[in-house]
């Protein structure tokens, strides 16, 4: 394959329709509005418009909750971790950080903090230090040999 050889799949992309060019264009005169009423006018906003009631989206009730301060986590399954380790993108033998995890491109960001999860299988021990596990996460690197160290919280303190 040379560069001049590359092109687009078949159906990948469409000739921009440009209206109201004419009547060898086939969208000519009206450009497709067909004739008259509102919808041929610019300016229309007929979505949400019931006529002056009270449109739907009004009538029916708020639901549910956004929490402001809600924290999000990068998520970290115990099979992409192993994945890495057979690729050698990571060292085993040494702390698995939250650093080392983004360092290794295992994890684009840490946001607010990585969250290890149990899919997949562990088959070495590794000392994993993130912000969040699941318990089942925790077993499995247990059960394998290793261990797993998550800062202490506030409230688990007193």
């Amino acid at each position: 394959m040379k560069l001049h050889e590359i092109r687009d799949n078949d159906g990948a992309n469409r000739k921009k329709k440009r209206v109201a060019r004419g009547p060898g264009s086939g969208k000519g005169k009206t450009a497709g509005r067909g004739i008259k009423g509102q919808k041929s006018r610019s300016g229309v906003a007929i979505g949400g418009y019931e006529g002056g009631q009270m449109p739907l989206y009004r009538r029916l009730p708020k639901r549910g909750f956004t929490k402001p301060n809600a924290k999000s986590f990068a998520v970290v399954n115990l099979g992409q971790i192993q994945g890495f380790i057979d690729a050698g993108k990571i060292d085993g033998a040494a702390e698995l950080t939250e650093d080392a995890l983004v360092a290794s491109g295992l994890v684009r960001r840490k946001l607010d903090g990585i969250r290890l999860l149990a899919k997949g299988e562990i088959t070495q021990a590794l000392t994993i230090s993130v912000t969040g596990a699941s318990k089942s996460a925790v077993e499995a690197v247990e059960k394998a040999g290793g261990t797993v160290t998550l800062p202490v919280r506030a409230e688990a303190a007193e």
